[in-house]
This record gives structure tokens, C-alpha cells and sequence, in this order.
């Protein structure tokens, strides 16, 4: 379970909700331009463009569970448990990639959703694992630029990539639901409603927000892409540096997992371990944690973009407190 959205203000915002049992020694990681990425089956890229976002580091190899690059372009994978398929066939006609290589894949060499489209005209994604270890994860991405967002999925009835006006995503069931579903909430409203109930009753409100009666509360995928989207397209912001990251965090809030509302069959809690939003016009990455609700902030360009190692930042976790006195 997870919730992925992008918001475009005076500047471009990318960022997610990662709800999980468990944490992966997640990480902020910088990956420069020169830094070698190796690749299963195609031939490795020497240089690219740099990208950050929230990973873990394996063999010296990042992870990402979402990341941006220097042009803007940002990715977030979610899980998608029983509709995500992946082949074992190679195509020799066509870039062979792994789930896990994906995002370095089209963050590497794409600017934008157009170029992210005509790359994966020509990419096979192929059921190869990290390692023994690491199985291939179950998963579908959210990709976005400035300008627009697309889903892609892959099931067994082959590669889909999906326009999504939304800007949103969570998970199971695929894409497509998610937006037909959306038809069962278009009364919603942020005005106070009209009486359609009977014009022979005088019935009046009784408090604010009667408009978004219905707008579901609930943890279920289904239920945070609607509550999303509704609050991301009617959401207004004033006009200074913080308050589009102040809103997207409040968004993400609004759908994240308490922890102990939610129990596995295995008996382990699962909540939102932490939030990001990245202002992908600037390359800042801001997150926080569950157990540590002030934001902390990576700035891709302090650092020097053009080295060949991996750049990581611990995450901070321990409880932040700005004291007044």
C-alpha cells in the first residue's frame, strides 16, 4: 500500500507515501553522473543524468523506490501484488531490463514523458531477480514530468502505459479501475451543496464541509487514490516558497497509515514508514519519517553531480523538536 502524487505549482512536485511493515535501510541516495550503472542485460551507462530519491544500497548498487533527475523527470514504483507480470522471454529486438532496473534505466536518459514513452516502445521488462536474495518485487510506476503523468503496467496481457490526468497513484486494482471508479464520486464539491434532497423540505446545513459527504476514510487503495485526488485538484496554495511542500505533505497526511490500524495475517503493523516530496524543479528531496514528523531536506546540487560513487544520507528518525523556550 502505498500513495504516489505529482503537483505542479510555481515549481514541479513528486513525492509518496511508503507504507510498509518493515523498513529496507532506506536511504537518500544520490546517484552522480558518472557513476557506472550495470545493467543484467543491456551494456552498462557511463554517464547519465544525476538523479536522487529514496533508496537501498546493495553491492554499491542504489534501489530506488522513487527518484528524480536533473531534467525533472521523477518515478515512484508501488506495489501491485497478483497483476503485475513480467516475462522470462528475452527479446532480442528490444532493451531486456528488470523490474529493479527500471528507474535507473529511464531517469539515466530521459527528459521528459515523451521520451519515457518512445524508450519503452523499445524496453522488455524481464522477470530477473537482484539476486537470490532480493526476489523481483510486484510492482507498477508512476512517471511524471512538468507537464503530465503517466501509470505504466505490465500484466499478462503485455506492457500498458496509461495517460493519467489524476496525477495519482496507488495500487491494486490496475489503473484503468482507479479512473472509472472515479465517475461514483463526481458529486463530491468543497462549496456547500444545494438542497436536491426536496424543495418542500427547508433543510439547511448544520456545519461545513456537508459538500464532501462520502469522500471515502478508509485505508484501501481504491479509497486514498479517490481522497487523493480530490484534495490535490481542489487544493489551493499561497503564494510563497513553502506553501505547495506544506500542502503536498497535509495530502500525503491525509491518506497515511496510523500505525496499528492496519495488522497482517503474519501479526506485523503496517503504516506509513515515511513521506517524500521532491521538488524536482530545484532537485531537493524532503522527507520525514513516522517516527520523526519534521521535514529534513538532501539538496541534489550541494554536491558534487559529476563524481563517480554513490552519494547517501542516513535518514533521520529520532523525534525533531524545535523547542521556544
Amino acid at each position: 500500500m502505498c500513495t504516489s502524487m505529482a503537483l505542479k505549482t510555481e515549481d514541479f512536485y513528486f513525492g509518496r507515501n511508503m507504507d510498509l511493515e518493515y523498513d529496507f535501510s532506506e536511504r537518500v541516495v544520490i546517484t552522480p553522473r558518472n557513476y557506472i550503472i550495470n545493467f543484467k542485460k543491456v551494456n552498462a551507462m557511463k554517464t547519465h543524468f544525476s538523479m536522487i530519491g529514496m533508496a537501498t544500497i546493495v553491492d554499491n548498487y542504489p534501489l530506488y523506490a522513487e527518484a528524480a533527475n536533473e531534467k525533472g523527470l521523477c518515478i515512484s514504483g508501488l506495489n501491485f501484488p497478483d497483476n503485475a507480470y513480467y516475462t522470462k522471454d528475452l527479446d532480442y529486438n528490444k532493451a531486456n531490463i528488470t523490474p529493479y532496473e527500471l528507474i535507473l534505466w529511464i531517469l539515466g536518459q530521459c527528459e521528459n514523458i515523451y521520451q519515457v514513452k518512445e524508450l519503452l516502445k523499445q524496453t522488455n521488462l524481464v522477470d530477473i531477480p537482484f539476486n537470490d536474495n532480493l526476489p523481483v518485487t510486484k510492482l507498477h510506476w508512476h512517471i511524471a514530468d512538468k507537464n503530465t503523468s503517466i501509470t505504466l503496467e505490465c500484466t499478462k496481457d503485455g506492457m500498458k502505459i496509461y495517460d493519467n490526468s489524476a496525477n495519482v497513484l496507488t495500487n491494486n486494482p490496475p489503473f484503468d479501475f482507479h479512473m472509472s471508479n472515479l465517475a461514483q464520486y463526481f458529486n463530491l464539491e468543497t462549496n456547500i451543496p444545494k438542497n436536491c434532497f426536496s424543495s418542500d423540505l427547508g433543510l439547511k446545513p448544520f456545519c461545513k464541509g456537508i459538500g464532501s459527504i462520502g469522500l471515502p476514510g478508509d485505508f484501501s487503495s481504491p479509497s486514498r487514490f479517490v481522497k487523493t485526488s480530490f484534495l490535490m485538484l481542489n487544493s489551493k496554495f499561497i503564494p510563497n516558497k513553502d506553501s505547495s511542500l506544506s500542502q503536498f505533505f497535509h495530502i500525503l497526511d491525509s491518506v497515511g497509515v496510523v500505525n496499528g490500524s492496519i495488522t497482517l495475517d503474519s501479526g506485523e503493523d503496517y503504516y506509513t514508514i515515511y513521506s517524500t516530496c521532491i521538488n524536482a524543479s530545484k532537485g531537493i528531496f524532503y522527507y520525514k519519517t513516522y517516527t520523526n514528523s519534521q521535514i529534513t531536506a538532501v539538496n541534489m546540487y550541494h554536491e558534487d553531480i559529476n563524481r563517480n560513487n554513490l552519494i547517501s544520507y542516513p535518514l533521520v528518525k529520532e523525534q525533531q523538536i524545535a523547542w521556544s523556550n
